[in-house]
């Protein structure tokens, strides 16, 4: 994987986040881990297609999931994480892939996203061909693990 393709996606993190409410994300550190994806607890899987193929996986645990539901949700206090509060976080998956499908096609690199998956506590999340690279991102006391698999051809 050309490194390349690792910063449209973690840029997005980067530029969205503050944007919807959270605090200014800070890179922990990256680093190359196995074809399988452990997961925190909660995962959101979103999927490119056509000049960029692959997949980001945004892991984190319940506690972090919740928070950030409920910062999408304007401060409402989530204990649970109930239909409305899944739909919420998928919406910040859907966010950060459309925004790195951005950073992309100003690569000229056109892509097309999927709609986010979300699993709660399965393990392993994901299992692939290749192998990810993972940029842990601290988001105020929180911190989400950002798996990324992607190609261009």
């Amino acid at each position: 994987m050309d490194a390349k393709l690792v910063n449209p996606i973690v840029n997005a993190f980067i530029e969205v986040m503050p944007q919807i409410g959270f605090p200014a994300p800070r890179r922990i550190r990256i680093y190359r881990q196995g074809n399988i994806v452990l997961t925190n607890g909660v995962t959101v899987t979103v999927s490119f297609t056509r000049k960029v193929c692959g997949s980001v996986i945004y892991n984190m645990t319940e506690e972090t999931a919740k928070f950030v539901a409920s910062t999408m949700m304007m401060g409402v206090p989530v204990t649970q994480l109930s239909d409305m509060v899944q739909s919420s976080i998928r919406e910040v998956g859907n966010m950060l892939a459309a925004r790195a499908a951005t950073n992309f096609s100003q690569l000229e690199l056109d892509c097309d996203i999927t709609p986010p998956e979300l699993s709660i506590n399965q393990d392993p999340a994901t299992r692939a061909n290749d192998d990810y690279y993972t940029v842990e991102m601290e988001l105020g006391e929180h911190r989400i693990d950002i798996a990324i698999r992607v190609e261009s051809d």
